[in-house]
């Protein structure tokens, strides 16, 4: 681990900028000058980004369906994508879903394991959320052992069953194309999610029962895509407290109001709406209803989305850095980061202040990312 003084930096600290010195030793962040001097004038110094659920993972471990599956050489390249966007602890969210392919749990254990074999090599702390399909109850047995197996902390709860078209007896859209990623015919596709389905009112009892024995594993539980306040109400007398990526106002509501974490998505601040029509993420922000800003799906994006908080006027600058960093580290009981304080981990992004490009990251201590004129300030 390197030992280091920066000076001359703007440093983000919890009461907003600061020209005082950083220094890290020994992997923490010190209060007193530690080993070389280095000179960052006209940079930046953050926290590092903690990113609470993305999947942008998929993209390095199967790069084309169904030709090429890098394990553990895709999660290498994406801890080094994970770096370089500023990203030092990522949630790597993966689903364990009756919708198969890079879905399904034989996919899903190729994760957990590369993970497993990967995590102790990089300096980004790589974290498993497993992503449970509600209706996938004979999987709920094999899931739990998952969990066992790899440790999992994090568990949150999906249904994309398409129960309205179900109900009425007509095809889904998008049939055939999920069909295809799944491995199967679209007949075969089809009938599996109408068993499932058929199957809704023995999903509450299971559920209540399952998350009972998260709870007594001290695992963190949340609900994906919550609709309506009754919805999140159901979720919380569970013990499931985070609410990732509601779709309504009412939703977002109900669970501030009742103490549970929101968890927006990055791209969705960045694009300016929600690409499935739901509420704009920016909305909730503006209105208070937002914890965490999360990756999702494109690993630049939390860091974008901050600065678009601050665009838009709806955050101060430390306000907007504290939904990629300290709020999601508290929303994960993670104490130990997300702030540059003494004693915490060293884990930092230094940007360039006139372009905001992160030429810097360093993730316990130790450098994961590095870039530019600054490597010959640092080198």
């Amino acid at each position: 681990m390197i030992e280091l003084t920066f000076e001359n930096a703007r440093v983000m600290r919890p009461g907003g900028w600061s020209d005082a010195p950083l220094s890290v030793a020994a992997g923490v962040i010190c209060d007193a000058p530690e080993g070389r001097r280095v000179d960052l004038g006209g940079y930046d110094i953050l926290p590092g980004i903690v990113d609470a659920h993305g999947d942008g993972f998929e993209r390095h471990m199967a790069p084309r369906r169904g030709a090429l599956r890098e394990r553990d050489a895709g999660m290498v390249a994406c801890a080094a994508e994970l770096a370089a966007n500023g990203i030092t602890t990522a949630m790597l969210a993966q689903f364990w879903s009756w919708e198969g392919g890079m879905r399904g749990p034989e996919f899903a254990e190729e994760v957990f394991a590369s993970v497993a074999e990967v995590a102790p090599t990089v300096p980004v702390d790589l974290r498993l959320q497993l992503r449970l399909e509600t209706h996938f109850l004979d999987a709920f047995a094999q899931a739990e052992a998952a969990i066992d197996r790899w440790g999992i902390g994090y568990v949150v709860f999906n249904d994309h069953l398409p129960h309205a078209r179900l109900a009425e007896g007509r095809k889904p859209p998008r049939l055939t194309g999920q069909a295809l990623k799944s491995g199967r015919s679209p007949e075969t596709h089809l009938a599996l999610m109408q068993a499932l389905h058929a199957r809704g009112d023995e999903v509450p009892e299971a559920l209540d029962a399952l998350c009972a024995r998260l709870a007594a594993r001290a695992c963190r539980m949340g609900s994906h895509d919550d609709r309506s306040a009754e919805g999140r109400a159901a979720w919380r007398a569970r013990g499931v407290r985070v609410s990732e990526f509601p779709e309504t106002v009412e939703a977002a509501q109900a669970a501030h109001d009742g103490g549970d974490a929101v968890v927006l998505g990055a791209p969705n601040v960045v694009r300016g709406a929600s690409h499935a029509g739901n509420v704009a993420a920016s909305a909730l922000i503006g209105l208070g209803l937002c914890d965490a800003l999360a990756s999702d799906y494109h690993y630049p994006a939390p860091a974008r989305a901050a600065w678009r908080c601050v665009e838009l006027g709806l955050l101060d600058e430390a306000q907007a850095w504290r939904m990629v960093s300290e709020g999601p580290a508290r929303l994960l009981g993670l104490e130990d980061r997300g702030r540059l304080e003494p004693g915490l981990r060293a884990d930092l992004v230094v940007m360039d202040r006139a372009s905001r490009r992160i030429v810097l990251t360093m993730a316990g201590g130790r450098i994961a990312w590095l870039s530019g004129e600054i490597a010959e300030r640092l080198l």
